[in-house]
Protein backbone atom coordinates (compact mmCIF):
# COMPACT_ATOMS: atom_id res chain seq x y z
CA UNK A 1 0.00 0.00 0.00
CA UNK A 2 1.37 3.61 -0.97
CA UNK A 3 1.64 6.39 1.54
CA UNK A 4 -0.93 8.00 -0.35
CA UNK A 5 -3.66 5.89 0.81
CA UNK A 6 -5.43 5.74 3.41
CA UNK A 7 -5.82 1.78 5.06
CA UNK A 8 -9.73 1.95 4.32
CA UNK A 9 -8.34 2.20 0.15
CA UNK A 10 -9.42 5.59 0.26
CA UNK A 11 -7.16 8.37 -1.73
CA UNK A 12 -5.65 10.99 0.79
CA UNK A 13 -5.93 13.52 -1.40
CA UNK A 14 -9.84 12.80 -2.41
CA UNK A 15 -11.07 11.62 1.07
CA UNK A 16 -14.29 8.69 0.40
CA UNK A 17 -14.07 9.07 -3.44
CA UNK A 18 -14.67 5.60 -4.01
CA UNK A 19 -17.67 5.04 -1.28
CA UNK A 20 -19.04 8.44 -2.95
CA UNK A 21 -19.29 6.33 -6.45
CA UNK A 22 -20.89 3.51 -5.40
CA UNK A 23 -23.23 5.55 -3.86
CA UNK A 24 -24.28 7.75 -7.15
CA UNK A 25 -24.13 4.27 -9.14
CA UNK A 26 -26.40 2.58 -6.43
CA UNK A 27 -28.72 5.20 -6.95
CA UNK A 28 -28.71 5.61 -10.35
CA UNK A 29 -29.55 2.26 -10.56
CA UNK A 30 -32.51 2.61 -8.28
CA UNK A 31 -33.94 5.15 -9.86
CA UNK A 32 -33.85 3.63 -13.29
CA UNK A 33 -35.48 0.56 -11.80
CA UNK A 34 -38.53 2.83 -10.50
CA UNK A 35 -38.68 4.60 -13.65
CA UNK A 36 -38.92 0.94 -15.57
CA UNK A 37 -41.47 0.05 -13.37
CA UNK A 38 -43.72 3.03 -12.78
CA UNK A 39 -46.85 3.32 -15.52
CA UNK A 40 -47.20 6.08 -18.29
CA UNK A 41 -48.33 9.27 -16.94
CA UNK A 42 -51.92 9.81 -17.01
CA UNK A 43 -53.48 12.76 -18.89
CA UNK A 44 -53.56 16.02 -17.31
CA UNK A 45 -56.75 16.55 -15.36
CA UNK A 46 -59.07 19.00 -17.78
CA UNK A 47 -57.06 18.45 -21.15
CA UNK A 48 -59.52 18.00 -23.78
CA UNK A 49 -61.01 14.67 -25.55
CA UNK A 50 -63.40 14.66 -28.30
CA UNK A 51 -65.56 11.40 -28.80
CA UNK A 52 -66.58 12.13 -32.57
CA UNK A 53 -68.36 8.86 -33.12
CA UNK A 54 -71.53 10.29 -33.98
CA UNK A 55 -71.63 11.14 -38.11
CA UNK A 56 -72.34 14.39 -39.54
CA UNK A 57 -75.92 13.09 -40.65
CA UNK A 58 -77.03 12.51 -37.00
CA UNK A 59 -75.17 15.75 -35.79
CA UNK A 60 -77.71 17.20 -38.44
CA UNK A 61 -80.76 15.42 -37.62
CA UNK A 62 -80.88 15.63 -33.99
CA UNK A 63 -78.78 18.95 -33.64
CA UNK A 64 -79.44 21.00 -36.65
CA UNK A 65 -82.64 20.51 -38.10
CA UNK A 66 -84.60 20.02 -34.65
CA UNK A 67 -82.68 23.08 -33.60
CA UNK A 68 -83.88 24.87 -36.33
CA UNK A 69 -87.32 24.34 -36.14
CA UNK A 70 -87.54 25.04 -32.67
CA UNK A 71 -86.85 28.41 -33.51
CA UNK A 72 -88.41 29.05 -37.39
CA UNK A 73 -91.71 27.39 -35.99
CA UNK A 74 -91.91 30.67 -34.50
CA UNK A 75 -91.20 32.91 -36.45
CA UNK A 76 -92.78 34.72 -39.60
CA UNK A 77 -96.95 35.02 -39.80
CA UNK A 78 -99.58 32.82 -40.20
CA UNK A 79 -102.54 32.80 -42.83
CA UNK A 80 -105.46 31.71 -41.31
CA UNK A 81 -109.18 31.75 -42.34
CA UNK A 82 -109.47 34.30 -39.84
CA UNK A 83 -106.56 36.19 -41.37
CA UNK A 84 -102.87 36.69 -41.12
CA UNK A 85 -101.62 35.99 -37.63
CA UNK A 86 -97.96 36.27 -35.75
CA UNK A 87 -96.54 32.55 -35.23
CA UNK A 88 -94.11 34.62 -32.41
CA UNK A 89 -94.23 33.25 -28.94
CA UNK A 90 -96.93 34.81 -26.58
CA UNK A 91 -95.18 33.19 -23.19
CA UNK A 92 -91.98 33.21 -21.70
CA UNK A 93 -91.17 29.47 -22.17
CA UNK A 94 -92.02 30.09 -25.93
CA UNK A 95 -88.84 32.17 -26.06
CA UNK A 96 -86.96 30.41 -24.36
CA UNK A 97 -87.51 27.44 -26.06
CA UNK A 98 -86.30 29.60 -29.34
CA UNK A 99 -83.39 30.43 -27.63
CA UNK A 100 -82.60 26.70 -26.59
CA UNK A 101 -83.25 26.36 -30.70
CA UNK A 102 -80.64 28.70 -31.43
CA UNK A 103 -78.28 27.33 -28.92
CA UNK A 104 -78.27 23.94 -30.06
CA UNK A 105 -77.32 25.42 -33.19
CA UNK A 106 -74.42 27.54 -32.90
CA UNK A 107 -73.08 24.16 -30.69
CA UNK A 108 -73.57 22.41 -33.82
CA UNK A 109 -71.67 24.56 -36.04
CA UNK A 110 -68.74 23.86 -33.73
CA UNK A 111 -69.49 20.28 -33.38
CA UNK A 112 -68.82 20.19 -37.41
CA UNK A 113 -65.54 21.35 -37.32
CA UNK A 114 -64.27 18.79 -34.78
CA UNK A 115 -61.08 17.05 -36.20
CA UNK A 116 -62.26 13.79 -38.52
CA UNK A 117 -66.03 15.77 -39.54
CA UNK A 118 -65.42 18.44 -42.29
CA UNK A 119 -66.10 16.88 -45.75
CA UNK A 120 -63.79 17.94 -48.66
CA UNK A 121 -63.34 20.97 -49.36
CA UNK A 122 -62.54 21.56 -45.58
CA UNK A 123 -62.29 25.38 -45.76
CA UNK A 124 -65.58 25.69 -47.51
CA UNK A 125 -67.26 23.26 -44.80
CA UNK A 126 -65.47 25.19 -41.66
CA UNK A 127 -66.31 28.18 -43.00
CA UNK A 128 -70.31 26.98 -43.88
CA UNK A 129 -69.96 25.91 -40.00
CA UNK A 130 -68.41 29.04 -38.13
CA UNK A 131 -71.38 30.64 -40.79
CA UNK A 132 -74.41 28.29 -38.79
CA UNK A 133 -72.76 29.44 -35.52
CA UNK A 134 -72.47 33.01 -36.16
CA UNK A 135 -75.99 33.26 -37.17
CA UNK A 136 -77.56 30.89 -34.77
CA UNK A 137 -76.08 33.61 -31.99
CA UNK A 138 -77.43 36.15 -33.51
CA UNK A 139 -80.82 34.63 -33.66
CA UNK A 140 -80.37 33.96 -30.66
CA UNK A 141 -79.84 37.16 -29.35
CA UNK A 142 -83.25 38.43 -30.99
CA UNK A 143 -84.94 35.43 -29.16
CA UNK A 144 -83.65 37.15 -25.86
CA UNK A 145 -85.06 40.43 -26.87
CA UNK A 146 -88.18 39.02 -27.48
CA UNK A 147 -88.89 40.58 -30.73
CA UNK A 148 -90.91 39.31 -33.25
CA UNK A 149 -89.77 41.25 -35.86
CA UNK A 150 -85.81 40.99 -35.32
CA UNK A 151 -86.50 37.09 -35.20
CA UNK A 152 -87.97 36.49 -38.10
CA UNK A 153 -85.49 38.48 -39.86
CA UNK A 154 -82.90 36.48 -38.30
CA UNK A 155 -84.28 33.01 -38.69
CA UNK A 156 -84.84 33.78 -42.88
CA UNK A 157 -80.68 34.55 -42.63
CA UNK A 158 -79.71 31.31 -40.61
CA UNK A 159 -81.73 29.72 -43.46
CA UNK A 160 -79.88 30.82 -46.05
CA UNK A 161 -76.90 29.53 -44.31
CA UNK A 162 -78.34 26.10 -44.62
CA UNK A 163 -79.43 26.44 -47.97
CA UNK A 164 -76.12 27.82 -49.04
CA UNK A 165 -74.46 24.79 -47.55
CA UNK A 166 -76.82 22.03 -48.57
CA UNK A 167 -76.56 23.43 -52.04
CA UNK A 168 -72.99 22.84 -51.90
CA UNK A 169 -72.56 19.51 -50.07
CA UNK A 170 -75.93 17.97 -51.03
CA UNK A 171 -77.57 19.33 -54.25
CA UNK A 172 -74.91 19.87 -56.35
CA UNK A 173 -73.13 16.60 -55.77
CA UNK A 174 -76.62 14.78 -56.31
CA UNK A 175 -76.85 16.67 -59.48
CA UNK A 176 -73.54 15.87 -60.64
CA UNK A 177 -73.99 12.26 -60.04
CA UNK A 178 -77.09 11.84 -61.61
CA UNK A 179 -76.03 13.45 -65.37
CA UNK A 180 -73.90 10.56 -65.28
CA UNK A 181 -77.20 8.88 -65.48
CA UNK A 182 -79.26 10.57 -67.85
CA UNK A 183 -80.42 13.31 -65.47
CA UNK A 184 -83.55 10.80 -64.21
CA UNK A 185 -83.98 11.73 -60.55
CA UNK A 186 -83.71 15.78 -61.47
CA UNK A 187 -85.02 16.03 -64.91
CA UNK A 188 -84.78 19.08 -64.48
CA UNK A 189 -84.43 19.69 -60.78
CA UNK A 190 -86.72 22.87 -60.06
CA UNK A 191 -85.38 26.31 -59.34
CA UNK A 192 -85.54 27.82 -55.92
CA UNK A 193 -88.64 31.07 -56.12
CA UNK A 194 -87.70 34.22 -56.88
CA UNK A 195 -88.22 35.36 -53.93
CA UNK A 196 -85.62 32.81 -52.78
CA UNK A 197 -83.63 32.74 -54.99
CA UNK A 198 -82.84 36.75 -54.56
CA UNK A 199 -82.34 36.26 -50.91
CA UNK A 200 -79.83 33.74 -51.71
CA UNK A 201 -77.85 35.57 -54.18
CA UNK A 202 -77.90 38.41 -52.08
CA UNK A 203 -76.63 36.54 -49.02
CA UNK A 204 -74.05 34.99 -50.97
CA UNK A 205 -72.63 38.56 -51.94
CA UNK A 206 -72.29 39.52 -48.99
CA UNK A 207 -70.40 36.93 -48.04
CA UNK A 208 -68.23 36.99 -50.59
CA UNK A 209 -67.34 40.60 -49.49
CA UNK A 210 -66.00 39.20 -46.50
Amino acid sequence: MSGSEDNDGTDAKSPGEPILKRIIAMTAVAVLLTACNQKPAAPAAGAPKFDTGLTVTEIMGHMVDPGSFMYWNSTGEEVTEAGTKSKAPTTEEGWENMVSGATIVAEAGNALQLPGRAIAPEADWNRYAQQLTAQALVARAAADKHDAKLTTDEGAKLYLVCVACHKQYVIDPLVKEQDKHGGAVHDPLPDWPADVKAKQEAYEAAQAKH
